[in-house]
């Protein structure tokens, strides 16, 4: 394995780590209702757990009402436990037919408690992106000692494995002032 091949699979591993806490934050309630806040919920569905997306379409018909349209009506009851239990702080109301899931403004306390939670969410966005860093470098590392690259390429190896870092940080920083301000905006 060479250098490079390192560092392309270094960069794949941070594409899905920045991933990973970009999906997060899509769950992160803001002022606005959005299907992606339980697009991810898993539905206990005939003993199976399934994405509600997959089970139901999910629409917003305003900034404070989505609307979730199972395709199997008898899963509605499940779809209603999922919700319960997940940390959204709203309560379904079912029609037979629909749920409909109402959000209330959003208090200045929890959108602090909000901020918080992104914040928490960064900081494990970055820890894992520098462990790849680490598992990286121990890769670099061995292959000059094991005599299969030079100093001078393990070296240059170390310094773009650190830009693709630093990049991949600032990225995640730029997530979080977006999200962030998105968050404690009234």
């Amino acid at each position: 394995m060479t250098t490079k091949e390192i560092l392309h699979s270094t960069e794949e591993k941070m594409k899905k780590a920045f991933e990973s806490v970009n999906r997060e934050f899509l769950e992160i309630r803001t002022g606005r209702a959005s299907p992606a806040l339980v697009e991810g919920l898993h539905i206990d569905y005939y003993g199976t757990p399934t994405l509600l997306k997959q089970l139901a379409s999910i629409s917003a018909a305003d900034a404070h009402l989505l609307v979730i349209q199972p395709w199997d009506i008898s899963a509605i009851a499940e779809i209603e436990k999922a919700i319960l239990k997940s940390n959204l702080g709203v309560n379904p109301s079912n029609d037979g037919k629909l749920i409909r899931l109402s959000f209330p403004q959003l208090s200045k306390e929890r959108r602090q408690e909000l901020a918080k939670d992104i914040h928490k969410m960064t900081e494990n966005g970055r820890i894992s992106l520098r462990t790849i860093r680490r598992d990286s470098k121990e890769h670099i590392e061995k292959l000059e000692k094991d005599k299969t690259i030079s100093e001078d390429d393990k070296f240059r190896g170390v310094d773009e494995l650190q830009k693709l870092v630093d990049r991949y940080i600032a990225k995640v920083d730029d997530l979080l002032k977006n999200k962030e301000k998105e968050v404690l905006e009234f």
